[in-house]
């Protein structure tokens, strides 16, 4: 598994958070990634998620590295912003 996959936006395809977007921050194994969403899924408390249940797009978050080493909730608060400017972004390319 290489690390193209970190810092990849992604959306949930099954389970509670079906239809979520996310961000990959860390890859657990070569199934399983760990997403978080800085919302309901902070940083510290990342899901661990299959593969296989993700819809990759093709957006990547820049500068993760330094929103993961921020403390307290400006890691999560970054990460946020980052995935509403990558929806504004696709709602102008739609319209």
């Amino acid at each position: 598994m290489t690390n193209k996959l970190v810092g990849r936006i992604v959306q949930s395809k099954a389970g509670r958070d079906k239809g979520r977007r996310f961000v990959v921050i860390a890859i657990e194994d070569d199934a399983h990634v760990r997403i978080a969403d800085g919302d309901t899924r902070k940083i510290a408390h990342a899901k661990k998620k299959k593969l296989k249940h993700l819809c990759f797009e093709h957006r990547c978050v820049d500068d993760l590295a330094q929103m993961l080493a921020a403390t307290g909730g400006t890691a999560d608060s970054a990460l946020r912003k980052a995935l509403a400017l990558g929806q504004e972004t696709e709602d102008k390319k739609e319209g």
